[in-house]
């Protein structure tokens, strides 16, 4: 988690929100249903320069000869991002901000269908959530800029879906995590307060990597029994 999620904002109201200068190149929305591989639009900083840039969702470590030749890497865990080879040198280097309308989580209980949730903030805002990015080189000479989001353990609203919660960033603490206010980023890596988030039950239908469109965010009417 998060592995799916909805990203609704346009992409000149994205650069806006931070203050970004947005690439020719990104992504056309809105899209209800982003899966890991497609391209995201994802805010970095140069010199306290903000960029809007594409990346593909799903960090691809240096080594890789092909982008498929290890683990699907779309998550980066906070308490060992520091450790993990593939993850410590843009953990220090090369962080970033992703910017989604939610995410969807199912919650998996034994002997019973996945039931999906979608979750967002409380407070009608833009959920932005901590990533980290390099740009791969493969052996032809192709470049891909790649994405991970990175997750710490749940808050008490999401902990009875799942254990696992991306990083939420407040507009306060984007320049440090952006690398503008000097060192000290770890201690953004944390959960969320339980009142900035809340969640709702979806339809079935986004259980599909290829279902689109606004619907699969609305709260189903008619949900199975959970019991």
């Amino acid at each position: 988690m998060c592995g799916r999620m909805a990203i609704t904002l346009p992409q000149d109201a994205m650069a806006q929100l931070f203050a970004a200068t947005p690439d020719n190149d990104l992504p056309q929305g809105p899209n209800y249903n982003v899966c890991p591989t497609v391209p995201i639009a994802v805010a970095t900083s140069d010199a306290g320069h903000r960029r809007l840039r594409a990346m593909r969702w799903g960090f691809i470590p240096r080594w890789y000869k092909t982008p498929t030749d290890g683990p699907l890497l779309i998550n980066a865990r906070s308490e060992t991002i520091a450790e993990k080879p593939a993850f410590r040198e843009a953990c220090r280097e090369r962080r970033c901000l992703v910017a989604a309308e939610g995410f969807y989580e199912w919650k998996r209980e034994a002997g019973q269908t996945p039931l999906p949730w979608f979750v967002t903030r409380a407070d009608g805002a833009p959920l932005v959530m901590a990533g980290i990015w390099q740009t791969w080189q493969g052996p032809e000479g192709e470049a891909i800029d790649s994405c991970a989001i990175v997750t710490c353990a749940a808050n008490e609203t999401m902990a009875p879906v799942h254990d696992r919660l991306p990083v939420i960033l407040e507009a306060r603490d984007w320049p440090l995590w952006l690398g503008e206010e000097g060192k000290g980023a770890a201690t953004l890596m944390r959960p969320a307060g339980a009142e900035i988030l809340k969640m709702h039950r979806v339809g079935a239908e986004v259980n599909s990597n290829r279902a689109a469109g606004a619907g699969l965010i609305e709260p189903n009417a008619h949900p199975p029994s959970e019991s």
